[in-house]
């Protein structure tokens, strides 16, 4: 985000204030937004990895093992474009990466 994630933290107690917020809008914009498939695919999934990790519930948060085998496994298309991924669909774990959902499945 270029910045402290505080606001966004904040945003995660209250779910539906993430509905319209979308993984673009998080990002640090001093980067510019990857044109690359693959590049996408991966900030998607470490997105979703990130708030797997931010769960309040520690046995629902992924292991290490979990982390690693998320990242060995193969790439597929994300089947939306990256500017309409909201920051609900990847605390929920709804972006189908690998045929998988997210890390939920892993």
């Amino acid at each position: 985000m270029g910045k402290h994630p505080e606001e966004l933290l904040s945003w995660l107690s209250s779910p539906t204030s993430l509905v319209n917020m979308r993984l673009i809008d998080v990002l640090d914009n001093r980067l510019p937004l990857p044109t690359s498939q693959l590049v996408a695919q991966n900030l998607v999934r470490i997105a979703t990895l990130a708030f797997a990790c931010l769960n309040p519930q520690p046995k629902s948060r992924p292991t290490m093992k979990k982390v690693c085998e998320e990242f060995l496994c193969g790439q597929t298309s994300l089947g939306v474009p990256l500017r309409m991924i909201s920051l609900l669909q990847l605390v929920n774990c709804e972006m189908h990466i690998g045929g998988k959902t997210g890390t939920c499945n892993v």
